[in-house]
């Protein structure tokens, strides 16, 4: 299975492409068949898949989830990230990201302005109406994503806390170190980052600069939150066994779900996680201190089929000033 790192890095590292964009394959099975959603642009009289550019400030999988919205009208959550495409364009190389979505029986709607039919279809279908032929390649893993069991999964999104402010600058309790401005703008950024994923449950450490980072999420959608003193640094430092029982009881839930904790933590809940993952997918895991930069995100992917194993991995960068 594909592992995705640092998606908005593509293009902070000035990478070759002029233009990104993302979108979404949108799967499901009827009659215990794969189908794929595949759109009609009257502009371009092509068959693609829904997609569209990024927005100014806007992450790629807010991109996808948003254009998806406004192109059929499906609400959708994020599943396993599938190869991205470039191809030529106007003003250069355009990139476009993807991401699988289940869309179970929920009704897609052309919007009328950019696409004025939709079609659900089987993949062999979806190949022989493609005008793009590199569209096929997320198609492809698509397909071998469901074969393999691996297509129906569960997001689990580690955290690193948003950036607060220098130990040195502090004099009171440790557990009570503020974010830092920075930090507080990470947070609402984190805030529209997670929508992609929608967690319903986040598990974080109970210090200030835990809850804070999770808060404008949390208070946004009303997420359920639940502090576990063993993801502090301290309680940590005394009983590191005590937060990979965490992350285990975390990999046997089966809906979207988040924790928030601390650099020094890191080491302990990613080697639980290497756990349940092929090596090579262990071994792209940021294993190297200090592991994730703070307010970034760590996204892994759990097999709905297969509970505990984990088929795919991503990670999103903080905003930055």
């Amino acid at each position: 299975m594909r592992t995705t790192e640092h998606l908005e890095d593509e293009i902070d590292a000035g990478s070759t492409a002029s233009v990104y964009a993302a979108g979404a394959l949108c799967w499901r099975v009827k009659k215990k068949k794969l189908e794929v959603l595949l759109i009609h642009r009257q502009r371009y009289d092509d068959w693609s898949w829904p997609k569209g550019k990024l927005d100014k400030g806007e992450t790629l999988p807010e991109c996808a989830v948003r254009e998806v919205f406004e192109e059929v009208g499906l609400p959708i959550t994020l599943g396993i990230p599938l190869p991205s495409i470039r191809y030529a364009v106007k003003p250069g190389v355009k990139e476009v990201h993807y991401w699988a979505s289940s869309a179970d029986d929920m009704p897609a709607i052309a919007d009328g302005k950019e696409v004025d039919s939709v079609i659900w279809c089987s993949p062999n279908k979806a190949r022989g109406l493609l005008s793009n032929p590199s569209d096929v390649e997320p198609l492809d893993a698509l397909v071998a994503a469901y074969e393999s069991e691996s297509l129906s999964t569960w997001p689990l999104l580690i955290v690193r806390h948003a950036k607060a402010k220098p130990r040195a600058a502090w004099t009171r309790a440790e557990g009570e170190r503020p974010l830092a401005a920075t930090g507080k703008r990470q947070a609402l950024y984190l805030q529209r980052l997670l929508m992609s994923w929608h967690p319903g449950r986040i598990y974080t450490s109970g210090w200030m600069r835990c809850i804070s980072t999770i808060s404008p999420y949390a208070q946004a959608t009303k997420a359920k939150v639940k502090v576990v003193s063993w993801l502090t640094e301290a309680d940590h430092k005394r009983h590191p066994a005590k937060v990979e029982a965490v992350v285990e009881k975390l990999l046997t839930r089966n809906s979207a779900t988040a924790l928030c904790t601390h650099r020094p933590v890191l080491p302990t809940v990613l080697a639980t996680l290497a756990k349940r993952m092929p090596r090579d997918m262990a071994d792209s895991l940021p294993l190297h201190d200090p592991h994730l930069a703070p307010g970034e995100v760590l996204l892994v992917h759990v097999s709905l089929a297969d509970p505990g194993r984990i088929v795919a991995l991503e990670q999103h960068k903080p905003f930055e000033d």
